[in-house]
């Protein structure tokens, strides 16, 4: 078997499938873990024979995606790998194992320091889920190297966490300079644009940082386009999820309402997975996203009509300006039903 580079609590879960005396149950990996799935399923089958033990193969985007309504009738437990658990009500047990990267955070945030002008004084530290285990290292390691760190506690995240919808916890941040631990930029995207601060990409799987202000400007300028092609649209369709983490059904008649009293058409739709060819048969000008905010951002390209976000409707509709820009989120407060 090959080696994990993620620690998935392989005890915690065995534990808890004999507390259950569970029999059936699936596997949900997000897409950058599902290389791990047949190792990580193998081994819980050793230890488990009698367990029928599945891998749920549907793509998965975060705590808002879980596989509990697919197969509840049949399945005692369903293990989350990588994410912390929503407030939100699931159809049969879930365990969330957040499958800790084991990743050094020491050699990207070095750079990241190599990088920062003499006068930088204070840091603002975030990261993900992977990585937030090394959270009070990472604090140490900057804090010796005589800066002073900020960090704060977001509406639904634990302290210095972000999620690709959330960014509460770093929007209060007094601070010099912002280094994100983690990988990708999207995470890295919300935080400068919610901040407008300098931030530094320290990514642990390749050890080094980067500045994000170049990406910013090629998403700016990507948003830029879509939005002035939206405010062409005459007809527009709302993309509204069933997922139970993404469903947004007060905002979706909303956004329909307001598109109404504009003196456009609009539809909603509703959609589990939402994916270019879904919206082929539909004959309207363009797309606003109330679903997972990622969808409009990371997969502009592979649409032929634009697709917004509810703030970006805003400034198509003229009751926002292109200087008050904002990415969206999704802040969940209270148990959904």
């Amino acid at each position: 078997m090959a080696t994990l580079d993620y620690d998935y609590k392989f005890d915690v879960i065995i534990d808890k499938i004999r507390d259950l005396d569970a029999h059936n149950i699936i596997l949900q990996f997000p897409e950058g873990l599902k290389s791990d799935a047949i190792n990580v399923s193998n081994t819980l089958q050793k230890e488990l024979p009698d367990v029928n033990i599945m891998i749920d193969a549907d793509p998965c985007f975060g705590a808002c995606d879980l596989a509990d309504i697919k197969v509840n009738k049949h399945i005692d437990l369903v293990v989350h790998f990588a994410h912390t658990p929503l407030p939100i009500k699931t159809d049969c047990p879930v365990l969330f194992i957040e499958a800790h990267s084991n990743a050094d955070v020491e050699a990207p945030i070095s750079d990241a320091i190599s990088k920062l002008d003499e006068e930088v004084k204070t840091i603002g530290l975030v990261t993900t889920t992977q990585h937030i285990h090394k959270l009070e290292e990472m604090i140490e390691y900057i804090e010796n190297r005589g800066y002073t760190v900020k960090l704060d506690n977001g509406e639904g995240t634990s302290r210095g966490q972000v999620l690709g919808c959330n960014f509460t916890s770093i929007k209060n941040l007094d601070v010099d300079v912002i280094i994100y631990v983690g990988s990708g930029d999207f995470h890295a995207l919300g935080v400068k644009l919610f901040t407008n601060k300098k931030v530094l990409l320290a990514d642990p799987f390749i050890g080094k940082s980067r500045d994000i202000e170049e990406f910013t400007d090629k998403i700016i300028r990507i948003r830029f386009a879509r939005i002035t092609k939206a405010k062409e649209a005459k007809s527009f369709g709302i993309i509204m999820s069933s997922k139970k983490g993404q469903l947004r059904f007060d905002l979706a008649l909303k956004l329909k309402k307001l598109i109404r009293d504009h003196g456009f058409e609009a539809q909603i739709l509703n959609m589990d997975y939402v994916s270019p060819d879904l919206l082929l048969p539909y004959d309207l000008d363009a797309f606003v996203m109330t679903a997972c905010p990622r969808i409009a951002i990371d997969d502009s390209a592979m649409y032929k009509k634009p697709v917004i976000t509810p703030d970006e409707l805003e400034i198509v509709l003229g009751l926002r300006q292109w200087e008050d820009y904002q990415m969206d989120e999704i802040i969940i407060h209270d148990e959904q039903t």
